[in-house]
């Protein structure tokens, strides 16, 4: 399983809530729509949105961290083959639809994404 990783960052201009609700209600069906019409070789979508600053301030602090990103998209893939959908059309445009959303949001310049190879520990 492959997994691609996205640590997200919201535009400057967005509150933490706008943002949130901008990416959950907005991008996720758009990534529901895209995956069912375009690239189904997407196994899974997840967002984990990160809780409010105060709560993760004491874990931060002591292990001297940066500060965190406003989330994490995790996006499944059986395999590297499959992360291109067939290559058709439909899945270009779709790769192209879910960029050209997100540059809306995210502040995509001061994200990380990064792809990973998953190992249960328990």
């Amino acid at each position: 399983m492959i997994k691609l990783v996205f640590c997200c960052r919201r535009k400057p201009e967005l509150t933490r809530e706008e943002f949130l609700v901008r990416w959950k209600d907005v991008h996720g069906p758009l990534v529901r729509k895209i995956q069912a019409s375009a690239l189904p070789t997407m196994k899974r979508y997840v967002q984990s949105h990160s809780l409010p600053d105060e709560l993760s301030a004491p874990i931060q602090a002591s292990r001297g961290a940066l500060p965190p990103f406003d989330g994490i998209t995790e996006v499944w893939f059986d395999d590297l083959e499959s992360m291109g959908g067939d290559g058709s059309e439909a899945a270009i445009e779709g790769a192209k639809a879910l960029l050209e959303d997100e540059a809306k949001f995210l502040d995509l310049p001061n994200c990380h994404v990064f792809l990973t190879e998953e190992h249960v520990i328990f």
